[in-house]
């Protein structure tokens, strides 16, 4: 893409970041960006996903601010509609984490982030989506079934005071008594069948407060990263730090693959969340959606 825009609509979740930024201050700083923009504050997440839909069908694209739960509700409303070419999405990083802008090595800096609104720079990006007795849910960074998708659901009761170390304090109350089960990943040719704690499915690197879990993952090759995680519980003192840095992948307790699609089942059945929101529990579908979002960078 070619284009340079200076006008932009843009949906502003007050939530994102416990009310850190106002919608005055990113008024503010997108005029002084040089960015004409109408900042409308969104009240709820059901409200977001109306929003974003009506927003690019009639403006062809949308800045979303916020965290990246709001970029997943965004990128997942957007998924479940059928468009003529990529719906085109910019991200104004004003939440907690903002981890999926780490992949593309950019700052999570709010002010930075609208000086890139007029830029000419675009990224067509796939999408991963997962199928299961809940019907269908789009991700834009990662999903996982068991411990890790416990710890999402523990640290969601969290107080947001807690910050940064929610999903730390999540794990480590989830982990004593979380069951091991009997994983079968079937993919297109063969199959992974392991006595495992989790499976990260990835289509970005970071999650978690910049936990590296996938530095192999790649946004435009349509494939999810699937790792499959086997360590007995009395070594996750050691795993965890290996699986923040990034520096996990030739341990002997994680099996990696690069598959377009493939099938999860687990017995008993776990716990499956998507860019940090619960869905439902396993068995799910997983497949990648090629360039689905145009993605400003």
């Amino acid at each position: 893409m070619t284009e340079s825009f200076t006008d932009w609509p843009v949906l502003f979740n007050p939530d994102a970041g416990r009310g850190r930024v106002s919608s005055q201050k990113l008024s503010d700083l997108l005029v002084a960006g040089g960015v004409k923009a109408r900042v409308e504050s969104v009240p709820s997440s059901d409200r977001m996903a109306e929003r974003v839909v009506e927003v690019v069908s009639t403006r062809g694209r949308v800045a979303v601010a916020g965290g990246d739960g709001t970029l997943s509700l965004t990128v997942d409303a957007l998924c479940r509609e059928q468009w003529s070419e990529p719906p085109r999405v910019a991200m104004l990083p004003s939440g907690t984490a903002c981890d999926f802008l780490r992949t593309f090595g950019l700052p999570r800096d709010l002010e930075k982030s609208v000086s890139r609104l007029v830029t000419r720079s675009w990224y067509d990006i796939d999408v991963g989506c997962l199928e299961g007795d809940w019907g269908r849910r789009f991700f834009v960074n990662v999903a996982e079934a068991g411990v890790g998708a416990a710890a999402t659901e523990t640290a969601g009761r969290l107080p947001r005071w807690v910050g940064a170390a929610r999903y730390g304090l999540g794990f480590l109350a989830r982990l004593p008594r979380f069951p091991r089960a009997r994983v079968v990943v079937q993919g297109p040719q063969r199959a992974i069948t392991a006595d495992a704690l989790a499976v990260i499915v990835a289509n970005a690197q970071f999650f978690a407060w910049k936990w590296n879990v996938a530095p192999k993952a790649n946004l435009v090759d349509n494939r999810l990263d699937l790792q499959v995680f086997t360590p007995r519980k009395s070594q996750l003192p050691a795993v965890v730090p290996k699986i923040i840095k990034g520096v996990h992948l030739t341990e002997r307790w994680v099996q990696r693959r690069s598959w377009q699609s493939f099938e999860v089942t687990t017995d008993p059945p776990w716990p499956v969340e998507a860019d940090g929101d619960m869905v439902g529990f396993t068995p799910m579908r997983v497949s990648s959606v090629p360039a689905a979002i145009r993605f400003k960078i």
